[in-house]
């Protein structure tokens, strides 16, 4: 007589069997996965870099920004000239990298054809002063995906008289 060895048990699962242990680990990983994304999403929609450069960015609202500098980057952001410019003292000046802009007239003319338009972000305050702070930003010129910067904000009487804007 041949023996031959028992059939293999399948492994197709029967309509209306219940395996609660695989049940309970699909549920775990729709879980996890649905975690995973909400999580990446928020950390999309957070910070914002130089991979988004047709979305403004947004300033995270945890930086305590001083208001005179607030008040530049809002007017920068909502495209606002005559906001911008309000932000600067009459004599003010303004450093661009090697180049001096001095007073308000000059000011808004350098904004109107290099900054309006753009997207700036405050990403953290590197320095806090009694007569102002220093911001690292992200400064995106429109039609650029930006970079990082530090604008050094020096203020009086509650408005903006020297920003130093240099490359981060």
């Amino acid at each position: 007589m041949t023996m031959h060895p028992a059939p293999a048990p399948s492994r197709r699962r029967r309509s209306g069997t219940k395996q609660p242990g695989r049940l309970r680990l699909r549920a775990a990983l729709t879980a996890a996965v649905a975690v995973v994304a909400v999580l990446a999403m928020g950390a999309c929609g957070a910070a914002p870099d130089a991979s988004s450069p047709g979305a403004p960015p947004a300033s995270s609202p945890s930086v305590a920004v001083a208001a005179a500098a607030r008040a530049y980057v809002d007017a920068v952001n909502a495209r606002d000239l005559d906001a911008l410019a309000a932000a600067f003292a009459p004599d003010a000046e303004i450093i661009d990298v090697s180049r001096s802009i001095r007073g308000h007239e000059a000011i808004r003319a350098w904004a109107e054809r290099e900054v309006i338009g753009g997207a700036l972000r405050v990403i953290s305050i590197a320095e806090n002063r009694s007569d102002g702070q220093k911001l690292l930003v992200h400064w995106a010129p429109e039609g650029s995906d930006g970079w990082r910067a530090h604008y050094d904000f020096t203020v009086g009487d509650g408005r903006i008289v020297k920003v130093d804007l240099q490359y981060a």
